[in-house]
């Protein structure tokens, strides 16, 4: 197939292209001018200059493909600079379902995010939002929720890598946060990392089954880790022990609602919500119907740290 990708030049645009193309596919890339040195082979791709905001540019990229892939999301806002959840993470997609439908292009699959509801964060809401969007379009949907996502960045933001840069290499105490006054419970909030491969393949298996239409799948990692237990993992791949501390979640969101405005900032208020409440899938059956078996989080999977 012909596969108009929006967000290719990201993290799991990355590495979807890559197996988009060991598929047979041609992926057809929506990149903005300067961003060309993102894409790895480019010579297996289409590109189509612009930006997501202009609907010209979407109809362009998505005009001849026979599905379409929308990748995009940002973990933080910073308005000031035109970068919004609600531009990106939403808008954006209602305007690719619109580009979709008057090029004729029947086939969209969305990547959301697990733990997403209606009355959450921003970042939450829009996602929630532009779930909804398509589901009630004409098009034939496939939505993918992944928890956290690890795997080599190639030079992009990741899960693990930016853990890395932000706590683990700090001089400070690795903070484990916990709700109220008291530290009972600190740092076990559960996440289930998953492998960027295994959400590139589901991707792919998606394009060549039917039956993954009008579906929603939740991708998790097999396992469940702790808050502490993931610091503690990134530690060690990074050849280093770290001291972790009890951090009370109101206190440090207190801060960050002053300082998260700026990029230098390490997190944002909302960030530490969406940790607090955990990230795992509560039927992490969604490998299985897609016929993947997922990969551990471990120390032996993040040599690229």
């Amino acid at each position: 197939m012909k596969v108009a990708v929006i967000g290719g030049t990201g993290f799991v645009g990355f590495h979807l292209v890559r197996h988009l193309i060991a598929a047979g596919h041609l992926p057809r890339l929506l990149v903005r001018p300067g961003s060309e040195g993102k894409i790895e082979q480019i010579a297996d791709c289409e590109i189509v200059h612009g930006h997501v905001g202009d609907s010209a540019t979407l109809t362009d990229c998505l005009a001849g493909t026979d599905a379409v892939i929308y990748l995009i999301g940002i973990l933080r806002e910073f308005p000031a600079r035109g970068i919004t959840f609600e531009a990106l993470q939403h808008q954006g997609v209602v305007d690719t379902i619109a580009a979709a439908q008057a090029t004729g292009v029947g086939r969209f699959l969305l990547m959301s995010a697990n733990g997403i509801h209606a009355d959450g964060t921003p970042y939450q809401r829009t996602k929630y939002q532009a779930e909804l969007a398509l589901k009630i379009s004409s098009l034939r949907w496939t939505i993918f929720r992944p928890s956290v996502i690890f795997g080599d960045p190639q030079g992009r933001m990741e899960f693990c890598s930016q853990l890395k840069k932000d706590i683990i290499d700090s001089p400070m105490p690795a903070p484990l946060f916990f709700k109220g006054l008291l530290p009972t419970g600190a740092g076990t909030f559960e996440l289930a990392p998953v492998s960027v491969e295994d959400v590139a393949k589901a991707f792919v298996i998606a394009l060549a089954e039917p039956r993954t239409e009008s579906q929603t799948y939740s991708l998790c990692g097999p396992q469940r880790y702790t808050w502490k237990a993931i610091l503690s993992t990134i530690a060690a791949a990074s050849g280093k022990t770290k001291l972790m501390v009890p951090a009370p979640a109101l206190a440090v969101q207190a801060v960050a609602g002053v300082f998260d405005r700026y990029s230098w900032f390490p997190i944002s208020r909302d960030q530490i919500q969406m940790l607090m409440e955990g990230n795992v899938c509560t039927e992490n059956d969604s490998f299985a119907r897609l016929g993947l078996t997922p990969t551990p989080f471990g120390v032996d999977r993040l040599d690229y740290l």
